[in-house]
């Protein structure tokens, strides 16, 4: 909770993907928040306070998988708006002239995108969520101490250094500081 309250305003990207292991973190637990309690709050250094600050969240998120229907797989309606304004960010990101970098750095990612799909990534997700399922799917393998191939560790560095640049427009646009035209 205390994590996800500050990487929201400092990198989208970091955010989501946190999110994303919370989701699977109650899942762990069979969305029971007495567990979660128990065996994961428990764990923390925190002050009773800080423990029930916890327990209120990740119950409220319990509840939200529940009535959401995202207690086996899926995400969060709030994880999936942040999907799509990142998504919207970035088409208008790249039918502006005024970002070329941007544009550059997506069409270095387009191929990896492309070759996620034709092994197996679902095309009916947009390309800014492939990328993040990517990410966190490498994030999981080396969370597991699993080996990640050179080709890889490649695509993840390209789509790394395309999210990242999306996440740091995602924040000059929430301090309207991202004008798209003159």
């Amino acid at each position: 909770m205390f994590i996800s309250q500050e990487l929201r305003k400092k990198n989208i990207a970091e955010y989501l993907l946190y999110m994303w292991q919370i989701e699977d973190i109650i899942r762990a637990y069979d969305c029971s928040l007495a567990r979660i309690r128990r065996e994961y709050i428990e764990r923390f250094n925190y002050s009773d306070e800080q423990k029930e600050e916890m327990t209120d969240w990740y119950g409220n998120l319990v509840r939200m998988m529940n009535s959401e229907g995202c207690r086996e797989h899926g995400h969060l309606q709030i994880n999936k708006i942040v999907i799509q304004q990142l998504s919207e960010l970035s088409a208008e990101l790249l039918s502006s002239s005024k970002f070329p970098f941007y544009n550059s750095e997506y069409y270095k990612v387009l191929p990896f995108i492309v070759e996620l799909r034709k092994r197996g990534a679902d095309n009916n997700e947009n390309e800014i969520e492939t990328c993040f399922n990517a990410l966190y799917g490498v994030m999981m393998l080396r969370l597991q101490k699993k080996t990640v191939s050179p080709d890889t560790e490649h695509a993840i560095k390209e789509i790394t250094t395309f999210i990242g640049m999306l996440s740091d427009y995602y924040l000059k646009d929430k301090k309207g500081e991202l004008k798209f035209e003159d």
